[in-house]
Parts: structure tokens; sequence; C-alpha cells
């Protein structure tokens, strides 16, 4: 009995790790399928030629996309988007769950607003609503239509607002007994505990901001306010060779890319600030997770 037991065990282990790691491939393969073809020669690319590898290896698609002064001005309101926008998440995110993680003796109103905050999570008032209200703000084809209405991602709220009431209560009554107040409170001795749940939440807003694009087709005007993920959404649409001239250069490089492989190294460059971000977070990432998602 204790055999077949253990026999069961092993076997149920096998599988896991098959069906796990069949399940990390079916996510990589793509990506490195993607990198393969922006490293590789249009004959190569347009013959099925390239799985995981480059074929022919080049850089012109690389040296086009990084020539176009479209893609470059796309990236940087991304990153301006970004750099504006996570703070910005970031700061109203910790200011509402603060209050919200009290009980009810201590914030009164405490279950009216976070009724009101779950209400958001539920329903939405639609598409043509939230542009009116854009435009009628005035941010319409500036980078706070990307921003604002966005501004307090509610899922956020309530992951780190379970969080602080992971927090033993014993050192917030001490604090509040040495003469610390709210403000005190939170920045001296919440917030350092709660780097987990923060470096999540952060990692939540930076890839939410980096890949949103359809804010960017209905709040902006002109393609010059384009987000990179907005941008590349177009360039599947229409490419155009016209720039790359009539030199020599030029037209030795003309023979070595095509849309396929430009699309490729646009997808690719679009993707890898990201890629080199998450590394970084994930010993933080699965902790905030899970320590933020279980309720007292």
């Amino acid at each position: 009995m204790v055999e077949d037991k253990a026999w069961t065990a092993r076997t149920m282990i096998t599988v896991n790790y098959v069906f796990m790691i069949s399940l990390s491939l079916l996510c990589i393969l793509p990506v490195i399928h993607i990198w393969a073809i922006s490293f590789s020669s249009n004959q190569a690319a347009s013959s099925g030629l390239v799985t995981i590898w480059p074929v022919d290896f080049t850089w012109d698609a690389y040296k086009f996309v990084l020539g176009k002064p479209d893609f470059l001005r796309s990236l940087g309101v991304t990153l301006s988007r970004v750099l504006i926008g996570v703070p910005i998440n970031l700061l109203l995110t910790m200011l509402m769950a603060y209050p919200l993680s009290k009980e009810q003796r201590v914030f009164p109103w405490r279950t009216a607003y976070a009724w009101f905050v779950v209400f958001t999570m539920l329903f939405h008032g639609g598409l043509i609503p939230l542009y009116m209200t854009v435009r009628e703000t005035g941010i319409m084809n500036t980078i706070w239509a990307l921003i604002l209405p966005g501004a307090v991602p509610v899922f956020n709220v309530v992951l780190l607002l379970n969080f602080f009431r992971q927090l033993p209560k014993e050192l917030e009554e001490a604090a509040f007994i040495d003469g610390a107040g709210h403000m005190t409170m939170l920045t001296r001795i919440f917030l350092p505990l709660s780097l987990p749940a923060l470096a999540t939440i952060t990692l939540f807003s930076t890839v939410g901001h980096w890949n949103a694009w359809f804010d960017g087709m209905i709040f902006m005007k002109s393609p010059e306010h384009y987000p990179l993920q907005t941008y590349l959404r177009t360039i599947i649409i229409d490419l155009d060779f016209t720039a790359l001239g009539s030199s020599e250069d030029a037209l030795r490089q003309a023979e070595n890319i095509s849309e396929r492989t430009t699309r490729a190294a646009q997808i690719f460059l679009g993707s890898l600030p990201i890629l080199l971000v998450y590394p970084f977070l994930q010993k933080y990432f699965m902790k905030g997770i899970i320590l933020g998602s279980v309720k007292e």
C-alpha cells in the first residue's frame, strides 16, 4: 500500500513537471520565434525557414526600426507614461489602501467606501461616458488622458489593503503610544514592511501602462502622440519602406528586411523592457500575491 502511494505521488509529480514545462514552452517559444525572425534575412523569413534561431543573421531590421522617428517618438511617449503613471498609481493606491485596512471602530465609514471600491470593479460606465469625461476635462490628446482615467487601480488597492491587514497590530499600537500619526505610521512602518506587495503592484502598474494601446487609439487625435503599443498596432496595418531612401546602403538594407522582419523587430523591442525588469521583481511577486490575497 505504501509503495502504491509512493508510485502515485511520483507519477503526479512527473505529470505536473511535464505540464508546467509544456506550458512554459508555449509562453516562451513565440517570443523566441519573434526574436529569431527579427534577426533573419528577408529571404529566410519569407520562406518560412526561421524557427527558434536566426537564419542569415542580420541587424538591418533593427537599424531600420531604430532609425524611424515615429518609433522613437512613441517609445518616448510610453516611457513618459510609465515614469509618471506608475508613481501616481502607487501613491493613490497607498493612500486609499491604508484607511480601508482599518477596522470599523477606527474608520466608521470604511464599509461604505469599501463597497464603493468594489462596485467600480464590477460595473463600468462604458466607453462613451469615459470618452465624454476625458473630452470635457480638456485632457484629450495629452499624456494625462493615458494616466488619469486609470489612476486608481482598484485591484491593486484590494491587494495592498489585505496585505496591510496582515501586519501585526502590536506595531501600530506601539507607534501610536509613542505619538506617531497616521502619515508616520504609513511611511515609517507600513510601507517598509510591505515591499513584496509594493513590488507586485509596481509590476502590475508598469506592465499595464506599457502594454496599453486602446486608450491611445481613442484619446489621441494625432499619431504623434501615440504610445508604443498603439503605434505597434498601426504598423500591422500599414508599413512604409520609403524612408529607406535610394542610396546603395539603403538598397542593400531593403534586400535584407521585409514587413515581417521589421514588425518582429519592433514587437521584440517593445517587449524587451518588461522582459528585463520582471526578473528583478520576481522574488517579491509570489509573496506579494499570496499574502495580499488572503483575508483575515
